[in-house]
């Protein structure tokens, strides 16, 4: 496994402004998905997952709550800048700062986490497929934004399309 540090990771986060002293050093796991993380393919949307984001969009977005999030994701649908990066697509998307080395310790972290009903819009969406886990953004009506979509940003019509779903928690940079 490779670990890099958010600010130099190769992604084009050297443009980002320098993180907070006690951010310096923070490391994320880096975590691919793999064809036998995904349970059913045909859940996500082919013309969205393959659509090409229009424009230059900033790597950051002011945080602005689950519209804003949802649409970075929108934004960088067919981009695959973040394979691997997870949880930092998912906290960018928000426009929060590191916190979580992976998508497993966002989960684990305390808190109260829901396991049934449909995850409101913004909402963090988590899955246990690698010891470090995978994270998107649910879109409200049962699916999500997320890395590993057909190998790219992209989305899906159900929690369901990775195996082994966890539930879901509150958006935000909590």
């Amino acid at each position: 496994m490779t670990e890099f540090s958010p600010a130099h990771d190769g992604l084009g986060a050297a443009e980002e402004p320098t993180p907070p002293a006690e951010l310096r050093g923070f490391l994320e796991a880096y975590s691919p998905i793999t064809d036998e993380d995904v349970t059913d393919a045909s859940l996500a949307t082919l013309e969205e997952t393959l659509a090409a984001p229009a424009g230059a969009v900033p790597l950051r977005v002011a945080a602005g709550g689950a519209e804003q999030a949802i649409a970075w994701y929108r934004a960088h649908l067919g981009s695959t800048a973040y394979e691997g990066w997870c949880e930092k697509a998912a906290r960018t998307a928000w426009g929060c700062a590191p916190k979580y080395p992976s998508a497993i310790a966002h989960w684990n972290r305390g808190g109260p986490k829901h396991t049934t009903n449909t995850p409101p819009r913004g909402a963090f969406v988590f899955w246990n497929i690698s010891r470090f886990g995978h994270i998107g953004i649910a879109d409200g009506a049962g699916g999500f934004y997320a890395t590993g979509v057909h190998g790219r940003i992209g989305h899906a019509t159900s929690v369901h399309y990775y195996r082994h779903y966890l539930g879901w928690i509150p958006g935000g940079c909590a």
